[in-house]
């Protein structure tokens, strides 16, 4: 066949097919027709029940119920005997009145059976439904607080959502997560609570579970009742901004008015590095539905959006059918995602179809919708209490990009989990606000922050850094010590008490900002700077002295403190006679002697036989004494011998060591006494003392301990008092107690604190008086002393000077025999392998004569019971037989001669 041909005959094929489709059609149109007349004359022989559609429907929330609630009509009229219709009774485009008060216009006029709606106020039902209409069933989708069920008298008031306390458990589960202590709470007062306080009650509750707390609150008015919601969102904002909080909790908020906060919010810049927004579900379930320049000023927010199953063929089917519809009403809307509102207001059409199927007239509608007990899109729909008796579970959520990422799941049993097959099976006795087993690590937080943000900044004047004074002029440069570098053209600050204060700022739940100023002058006049806010802190070695600096703020002190008086140290020659048994303990002196005596028994034994010098025992003693101080003359032929005797001599020139050392610091230190006993002494003698200038000292020496301004000389530094007290220029010296351990540990030989340490509080940072920082520092610096960050700085401070450390205590113990335990088992052990192994080559040597010895004896001794078993004999015949002549008793002295 030709190409012509084949192309004539394609051509009249379409058109036979053409021509049969359009027959079809014509035949489905005429059939359809007749459906429609069919299905009308069906529905007017349906009972027709009429619902009542109490929703806002200018807003985003009130568009997907609408639609949702549309597609449930279609789908109840399809399939059931009971026809619905909906009635919205109010223009949409016009301004509608509120929720509660449609849902009460539609119970009073009787216009419908039922009434469904959101953010309805049951307070506000009670006041305007009529009397005759208090039966009138009325279901709300929205979450509200279980209380308001049982305190308001509506029976026929249905709550088809959650008790809204769940979510604040959500919410705070994800606040100790995280481990955040303070957080800002933000909500939009719509209608929904009794009061405004109600939410927060709630919050505040869920947050002592786990510790935290609200720091600040904000509560705005709804946004139809604002004339301009723009400058009010900024104002507060602003407001906020200003705060150190930066946790952020929106858990309460119409789609509106969370759209227009978080633009504002990016515009401030509080979507930065630093920030937390976490967000509810009412906006949360909003997420599907939202357009990019939404998400976009949402990037790192965390939310709480309620979890529903999608993978059900009803659920395919009806976002399939929602989508059509809602693009087609909607074309303006970007995103016609269904949230978990749509499907709530679905759940609640079939709801009703249900209960109208099964009332039969003996029950009112309200007693079998509660009595539902079926799957909906939603969720088990089962009520106790007139709200949904089946928890959520919530989906932690974390915007990201032109959507969002899911982080875990929470429920009320299980608490938090990381995949929904494992929260299912988690153990249910797990605490909804407890430690959660799971690590949420993957969040990205607002300004492509990786790491948990701490949720607190320090706002100081101006955003400027906090100038910290420190004391130019120190007396201890240990403590503080500020140099001038010439080369780098810079100031260093460092020492003991800038080491504490800059651990302490890091341990802070925000970042402080903060140089060091030098100041030049006395400390009273520093902490006054900071009273009068020239200064915003003062850090070193500053003693708290509360009715002295009573205008000032401290935090709490880093080191104990009081004042300290050192004076030079004399001998006390009444405790040397017998101190040098002090040098070891009573158990020690005896084990050496034990010791002694066996090792010398052990060469002895090994010696005796070969060594006529060591045979006798004084000989031994004599060995025993001249080998503690290495001058035994007496030879040691044997090699086991001077195998023993090797360790032995090592150990003894250990023990004789450390008995030097012992001894030497028992003279040098633990028999020295102060020079002056007390401050009585001082006192009563008109004695010369030293102390430290710029500091209080001098005060405290003349007003209270009551000393003569004339006999207290003041010095630049504590390393001024050696000298001064080699001129005897002072008797003794004052100083704070720090600084007093810094002294001994730098001068270790010749002084001695002498008398009771004046208790005085310790060492703190000044800060003006009611500064909120003062607490942040003090519970800084207490977590800072548990963990023992303060205690290694103060020990390796120490390590630096002369001596190391102030303690005494341990150079003034008497030694024991624990340091030595393992070398005088190892002497003791090879002595006595000695030992065995000489009395084994004893044994071995002498072993035939031994055995000679030992048969010889046996055989004397058998001769022997022989012998006497024959005399025993002999007398027993003697005395039975009769008298013999004189020859037979001769023969008989013959016989006995030869026995014997």
């Amino acid at each position: 066949m030709s190409q012509f041909g084949f192309l004539w005959v394609l051509i009249l094929v379409l058109l036979l097919w053409v021509w049969s489709e359009a027959l079809a059609n014509a035949n489905d149109y005429e059939i359809k027709g007749s459906n429609n007349r069919n299905q009308c004359s069906t529905l007017k022989s349906k009972n027709v029940v009429k619902i009542g559609a109490a929703i806002e429907l200018n807003s985003g929330v009130g568009k997907e119920e609408k639609i949702a609630m549309e597609v449930a009509i279609e789908d109840v009229n399809r399939q059931s005997y009971h026809q619905l219709a909906l009635n919205f009774n109010h223009n949409i485009h016009g301004n509608p009145p509120s929720p509660s008060v449609l849902a009460a216009d539609l119970a009073n006029s009787k216009q419908v059976q039922v009434v469904v709606g959101t953010k309805l106020d049951a307070a506000t039902l009670f006041h305007s439904i009529d009397e005759n209409s208090k039966d009138f069933p009325i279901i709300s989708l929205t979450s509200t607080a279980s209380p308001e069920m049982t305190s308001i008298p509506l029976p026929h008031f249905i709550q088809m959502g959650h008790d809204v306390t769940l979510h604040m458990h959500c919410i705070a589960s994800i606040v100790h997560q995280f481990h955040w202590r303070k957080v800002t709470a933000i909500y939009e007062h719509n209608n929904l609570f009794a009061s405004h306080s109600e939410i927060l009650t709630r919050l505040s509750h869920s947050l002592r579970l786990v510790n935290a707390e609200i720091d600040h609150h904000v509560a705005f008015p709804s946004m139809t009742l604002l004339s301009n919601p723009t400058e009010s969102i900024e104002q507060e904002l602003t407001r906020l901004k200003n705060k150190s909080n930066r946790v952020f909790l929106l858990i309460q908020s119409s789609l509106e008015f969370a759209t227009l906060l978080f633009e504002k919010a990016k515009q401030m810049g509080m979507m930065e590095k630093g920030s937390v927004w976490v967000i509810a579900d009412d906006v949360a379930n909003h997420l599907d539905s939202f357009d990019s320049s939404v998400t976009f000023n949402m990037q790192g927010v965390i939310g709480c959006k309620t979890n529903f199953m999608e993978l059900s063929q009803t659920f395919k089917s009806f976002k399939l059918m929602y989508r059509r519809k809602f693009g087609l009403e909607y074309p303006e809307e970007e995103n016609s995602q269904p949230s978990v509102f749509a499907l709530r207001a679905y759940d609640a059409v079939w709801t009703i179809a249900n209960a109208l199927e099964n009332s039969q007239g003996n029950f009112s509608l309200s007693e079998k919708i509660l009595s539902s007990d079926h799957e909906g899109l939603s969720g088990k729909i089962r009520f106790k209490g007139r709200m949904l008796l089946e928890p959520p579970t919530f989906m932690i959520v974390n915007v990201i990009g032109k959507g969002y990422k899911e982080l875990a799941y929470w429920s009320m049993e299980s608490g938090l989990s990381e995949n929904l097959v494992e929260h299912e099976v988690v153990n249910t006795t797990a605490t909804s606000a407890g430690s959660a087993r799971v690590l949420l690590s993957s969040v990205d937080w607002p300004g492509g922050l990786k790491t948990v943000p701490k949720g607190w900044v320090y706002n100081s004047t101006e955003g400027k850094p906090l100038k910290i004074g420190v004391p130019a002029v120190d007396p201890c440069p240990q403590f503080v010590n500020v140099s001038h570098d010439k080369r780098l053209n810079e100031t260093k600050f460092t020492g003991f008490s800038i080491n504490v204060f800059e651990t302490v700022v890091q341990r802070l739940p925000y970042h402080l900002p903060f140089v060091f100023v030098p100041f030049y002058g006395s400390y009273d006049q520093i902490v006054e700077q900071v009273n009068n806010k020239y200064l915003d802190a003062a850090v070193g070695d500053i003693q708290v002295v509360e009715h002295r600096y009573a205008f000032a703020e401290f935090s709490h002190p880093y080191v104990e403190s009081g004042i300290a008086m050192v004076v030079k140290v004399k001998p006390d020659r009444s405790k040397e006679t017998w101190m040098f048994m002090d040098a070891f303990t009573k158990e020690m002196w005896m084990l050496m002697a034990a010791m002694h005596l066996f090792i010398a028994f052990v060469i002895w034994f090994i010696e005796g036989e070969n060594n006529s010098e060591l045979k006798s025992l004084g000989a031994i003693l004599w060995f025993s004494v001249t080998t503690l101080f290495f001058i035994h003359r007496e030879p040691v032929n044997s090699n086991l011998a001077r195998i023993v005797l090797a360790p032995w001599l090592f150990a003894i020139l250990i023990v004789t060591q450390s008995f030097t050392a012992s001894l030497s610091s028992l003279m040098t230190v633990s028999h020295l006494e102060p020079s002056v006993p007390d401050i009585q002494t001082l006192l009563r003698t008109d004695a010369i003392i030293g102390c430290n200038k710029n500091t209080f000292l001098v005060h405290y020496l003349v007003d209270e301990l009551r000393f003569q301004p004339q006999n207290i000389r003041v010095y630049d530094s504590i390393h001024d008092f050696p000298r001064a007290f080699e001129n005897k220029e002072i008797e003794a010296s004052f100083t704070i107690a720090p600084h007093a351990d810094v002294f001994l540990a730098t001068y270790c030989q010749g002084y001695i604190k002498a008398g009771p340490t004046l208790k005085l509080g310790g060492l703190g940072f000044a800060f003006p008086k009611g500064s909120s920082l003062a607490i942040d520092i003090t519970r800084a610096t207490l977590k800072a002393i548990e963990s023992g960050e303060v205690q290694k700085l103060e020990e390796k401070m120490l390590s630096t000077t002369n001596c190391g450390s102030t303690n005494n205590k341990m150079q003034n113990e008497k030694l024991g025999p624990q340091p030595f335990f393992g070398l005088f088992c190892i002497c003791g052990a090879i002595a006595l392998i000695g030992l065995l192994a000489t009395i084994i080559h004893f044994v071995k040597r002498n072993a035939q004569t031994f055995m000679n010895y030992i048969l010889l004896s046996q055989i004397q001794r058998g001769l022997q019971i022989i012998k006497l078993l024959a005399q025993f004999n002999l007398k027993k015949n003697t005395r039975s037989a009769p008298v013999p002549d004189a020859n037979c008793r001769d023969n008989v002295s013959h016989n006995n001669d030869f026995l014997q």
